[in-house]
């Protein structure tokens, strides 16, 4: 973890189970090796996580990774920035704060408000002692929010430029110069979409087994997260049942021919087959005679004719029936059988292909209609169905991809079984681990297969077995990052940090763009080990954004951005709000995956997510946004010309999410905004807040908006809600299911606002425009929300440095989507790790 307080790590050995007993050092018997971890959540609730041992676990000893940057890096913004006149912080810097924050944020015996307490900026070494507090002072800074548009008096553009600049001078003099200290990244397991698409990667077969995993925990507002996917013992029983089911599905132990087969239910025979329809069930012989169909062969050989029939039972004998075909009897039988337990009789015969005439026989009919007993008095056959299988002469067909793309050689005697095995098992284990496997590793997968083989079973089925144990083994479930190779190292404040190797950066990059594992190409690039250069990176970036396979980065990353995930979850209040259901929840999913991948394809401006002058509809979508022309349920662009949509922010899926069940919520609304759009949360609310309530009177005591400005009243609360609710406010014209609308119940929508900064709009449209002149925070946002997605880790203030870089090279490629990719691709924190942990 990145905090100051690692977490403890707990080494324990617990006895492995007998199917994997000496899995870890190759002697059945011995006891492997088990590391659990216990630390702190970002939500700090104790947490343990176990991991299951299928080979040696030195790797586990290793706390986490880091990522670092180019051994000798140049940051521009670092060089132009030292070259400024230095600013004296006594003279000038420490009598604004004094002025201008002190007031509300000084401490002194009172609490400080948005629990910013800015006590200790008389001293310059304030900065870093509290980085991350001045991190946010910053930014307040730059977007003019503080002080807050009441305080007289305001300060001057100059003074905010002098603030801002010591305090980017002060933030970058470390961490910016030389190597950086990228962070920590904890060792991460498979979550379920990768789990998903690395099986069908690997496999051939999209069989999705992680759909029965438990849900995958949640950190920095992304699921890959290493601090928070911990491994569950109900977890690891899901990934033993994943891997038996898998291979049972793509490798075939007993190969048998496809045959094709007829079934026809009587009941759908019409009376020229025989009889009189019985029921719903079948048709019935009430005396002696035939009911049959004829069907075309398609060429001569043996068949099997199949009748499914009961008998209505009567008299001393029971029914008996004949199977015949062409009117010859193949087989006589008795049916004892009564309606509730219907029987199946078969019959295999020699067949010359053409038309061929089918039927079953009635030979015993008997009828008394003085027999005491009513139910004794009329014997009757009941036919239900038929089935014609054939020929079965057929040879096996063609084995499955699946089977053919792991099982590649057979043995050709039983000496060079395990030869062949070896190879079979290697080639599978170099694709799952993600890197060639060890010598070592291929002997501790064969032992599995060495055990089958005295049990006698077949060659598929060991083979079966050890592909089970490479599917449950730590460097499948995770990606492993242990390359112990002590060249490359680089020694940085007494710790040693190094480039990734081919393979571990091959992997980074996929699970990055398509949550899956490296293909073909990165593979061989990674073998010949030339992936590691900026040139090919870049090429390499681009190809695969153009894939179909990166279409799980919008799935992936841009419904967890935008929160759209939640759609699942929400639940519109059907009386208020009856035409939302589930097509319509699943037509918001789909436009905004649509815009999102179409700005990944087109490699268009990162600034489109803002506002675009297009948008992707269906008829139905159309419909609830007011669109024409639009039919089908085809999603297709459609140009804007209207101001009222465009862009990620005027999207149903986001506006729904951000609304409560029976109305509208501002608050959630612009805090939205503020936090995935702008990189700038504001604080949790203080506690012992009441809620607004929406109770049905409610509109009695006026418009949503007249309420909410009485409810927060509250000088504790103004602060940040004057941040938040005006962002809200210019969204009120689109209700809680993303519809336009002119009046909140009786009351015409006020949709204007103004912000702390003295920037104020009408509507939607002007909203937009002024967070498009946010461009440079939204920019920041987005690349620290991509960035924590792609590295697995939270940021800190340490990476500061790297999204400057970041944000420079992105502004000379015109804020392209690809630019942004390939920018950090090749960042430091993407490209290095530390090597703490690992062997020395």
């Amino acid at each position: 973890r990145r905090s100051a307080e690692r977490p403890r790590k707990i080494d324990a050995t617990i006895k492995a189970s007998d199917d994997f007993q000496g899995f870890a050092n190759g002697n059945a018997g011995d006891e492997a090796l088990i590391v659990a971890r216990a630390g702190t959540s970002r939500t700090g609730k104790r947490r343990i996580a176990v991991w299951a041992v299928v080979g040696p676990l030195s790797i586990f000893a290793c706390a986490g990774t880091r990522a670092m940057g180019d051994e000798t890096p140049k940051n521009k913004e670092s060089d132009k920035k030292a070259s400024m006149p230095a600013i004296d912080f006594e003279k000038e810097v420490k009598p604004l704060i004094e002025s201008f924050c002190l007031k509300c944020h000084g401490g002194e015996g009172k609490k400080a408000k948005g629990g910013v307490d800015l006590t200790a900026s008389r001293e310059e070494s304030c900065v870093d002692k509290d980085r991350k507090v001045w991190e946010t002072v910053l930014d307040q800074l730059e977007a003019r929010d503080m002080p807050p548009p009441d305080h007289k008096p305001r300060p001057t553009e100059e003074q905010y430029d002098k603030v801002i600049a010591w305090l980017e001078s002060r933030l970058n003099q470390t961490g910016c110069n030389g190597l950086l200290d990228p962070g920590r990244v904890t060792l991460r397991r498979l979550n379920k979409n990768e789990y998903n698409n690395t099986i069908r990667d690997l496999i051939g077969l999209d069989l999705r087994p992680a759909d029965d995993f438990p849900s995958d925990d949640v950190g920095y507002g992304f699921d890959n997260i290493g601090d928070v996917l911990s491994l569950s013992p109900i977890l690891m029983e899901r990934y033993l049942s994943a891997a038996e089911k898998v291979v049972e599905a793509a490798i075939l132990v007993d190969r048998q021919a496809e045959i094709a087969s007829l079934k026809k239910q009587a009941a759908d025979l019409d009376d020229h087959a025989g009889g009189s329809r019985f029921e719903e069930t079948g048709r019935i012989l009430s005396s002696e005679g035939e009911i049959g169909f004829t069907h075309v062969l398609p060429k001569n050989g043996p068949y099997l004719f199949k009748a499914r029939v009961f008998g209505q039972q009567a008299g001393p004998d029971p029914v008996k029936m004949a199977l015949k075909l062409d009117g010859k009897t193949l087989r006589t039988v008795e049916v004892r059988s009564k309606q509730d337990a219907p029987v199946v009789f078969a019959v295999r015969v020699k067949a010359h292909s053409g038309p061929r005439r089918f039927s079953v026989a009635f030979l015993n009919d008997y009828y008394n209609e003085k027999d005491p007993n009513p139910k004794n008095r009329d014997r009757n056959l009941v036919v239900e169905s038929f089935e014609i299988r054939g020929p079965l002469d057929q040879p096996p067909g063609p084995l499955p991809p699946s089977h053919a793309k792991i099982i590649f050689k057979t043995p050709t005697s039983q000496q060079d079984r395990r030869e062949c095995a070896r190879a079979i098992l290697k080639k599978f284990a170099d694709r799952a681990f993600r890197r060639p496997a060890g010598n070592e590793e291929i002997e501790r997968i064969l032992v599995v297969f060495d055990q089958a083989e005295r049990n006698g079973e077949k060659f598929e089925r060991s083979i079966q077995l050890g592909v089970e144990a490479i599917l449950v083994s730590p460097y499948f479930l995770y990606k492993v990052e242990a390359n112990r190779s002590r060249t490359n190292r680089i020694k940085r404040d007494g710790e040693a940090i190094r480039p990734l190797s081919d393979y571990e950066l091959a992997s980074r990059l996929s699970y990055f763009l398509w949550s899956s594992m490296p293909d073909d190409e990165l593979f061989e690039l990674a073998r010949k080990k030339s992936l590691n250069k900026d040139e090919v990176l870049e090429a390499q970036t681009r190809r695969m954004l153009k894939d179909p396979k990166a279409h799980a980065l919008a799935e992936n990353f841009g419904d967890q951005w935008l929160q759209i995930r939640n759609l699942k979850i929400v639940s519109p209040d059907r009386e208020r709000f009856p035409n939302f259901d589930a097509k319509l929840r699943a037509d918001m999913a789909r436009e905004t995956e649509t815009f999102f991948q179409a700005i990944v394809d087109e490699d268009r401006s990162i600034f489109d997510f803002l506002d675009s002058d297009y948008a992707f509809v269906n008829e139905r979508l159309a419909r609830h946004y007011g669109l024409d022309g639009v039919k089908g349920e085809e999603f297709r662009r459609v140009r804007l010309t209207d101001g009222r949509r465009g862009g990620v922010l005027t999207q149903a899926s986001v506006l729904t999410v951000t609304s409560n069940p029976t109305r509208t919520s501002p608050v959630k609304r612009g805090r939205w905004v503020l936090e995935q759009l702008l990189g700038a949360p504001p604080p949790p609310p203080p506690p012992n807040v009441p809620e607004l309530k929406d109770d049905k009177n409610a509109e009695l005591k006026g418009s949503l908006r007249q309420r909410m400005e009485q409810h927060r009243a509250d000088p504790n609360c103004a602060s940040c809600h004057a941040r938040m609710d005006p962002l809200g406010f210019g969204l009120e014209n689109y209700d809680a299911i993303g519809a336009w609308r002119e009046k909140d119940g009786g009351f015409a929508i006020d949709s204007s606002g103004s912000l702390p900064n003295g920037a104020s709009f009408q509507g939607p449209a002007d909203l937009k425009k002024i967070l498009k002149g946010r461009s440079k925070d939204f920019a920041r946002c987005l690349t620290e929300k991509m960035l924590t997605y792609a590295i697995g880790r939270g940021l800190e203030y340490k990476d500061r440095c790297v999204l400057d870089a970041i944000g420079d090279e992105l502004s000379k490629r015109d804020d392209r989507f690809s630019a942004l990719a390939t920018a950090i691709v090749k960042s430091q924190p993407f490209r290095y790790r530390s090597v703490e942990g690992e062997q020395k």
